[in-house]
């Protein structure tokens, strides 16, 4: 089987709106709060239609305290795939107490994926909004690119950008980089 390449996706922050209380950035709780940004469908269908599977690696650890009930993130996760054409979801619900190997920054959710789709991870990539998502790229060879924001405490990223719609665009123009012919 042939390695195929996937584009990895945190979800709130680059596909669903930010709660940003006091500088730090929060998980929506209920189906009230959970928001797709207007862009993430187009912009999903682009690297799909470039040919990268697109993966959302996503931790919750609001499964691990109680404040997010496992029928609440089933009914988010059904919306978002009703509006947004990923291949998959991956989720953590712990917390960073609970040491498993899916927490970002670990890779574990990268790793699962990549064993379930046959993904090549070094020809792949990471779109996130913090340092875990980058690190947690990063530890596996993919290329990270970080949408900035005030909270995101990550120096670390290969590229950097303000929207999801740019960092689609610099997956497309990396790709392209890395297809064009060597010069003699």
């Amino acid at each position: 089987m042939t390695a195929r390449n996937a584009v990895f996706l945190d979800r709130d922050g680059v596909l669903v709106r930010e709660i940003v209380i006091d500088g730090h950035p929060f998980a929506p709780v209920t189906l009230e709060a959970f928001e797709l940004l207007p862009e993430a469908a187009a912009q999903i269908q682009r690297l799909r239609d470039a040919g990268f599977l697109c993966i959302v690696f996503t931790n919750q650890p609001e499964m691990a305290t109680g404040e997010l009930a496992a029928d609440i993130l089933d009914t988010m996760h059904g919306q978002l795939r009703a509006t947004v054409p990923v291949d998959d979801i991956y989720v953590c619900p712990h917390r960073d107490a609970d040491q498993c190997a899916c927490r970002k920054p670990l890779p574990g959710m990268l790793t699962a994926a990549a064993e379930k789709f046959g993904v090549d991870l070094k020809g792949s990539f990471v779109i996130g909004d913090r340092w875990r998502d980058i690190e947690a790229g990063r530890t596996v060879g993919c290329y990270s690119i970080l949408i900035e924001r005030p909270y995101s405490a990550c120096e670390t990223a290969d590229a950097r950008v303000d929207t999801l719609t740019e960092a689609v665009e610099a997956v497309l123009a990396q790709t392209d980089q890395n297809r064009a012919p060597s010069k003699p």
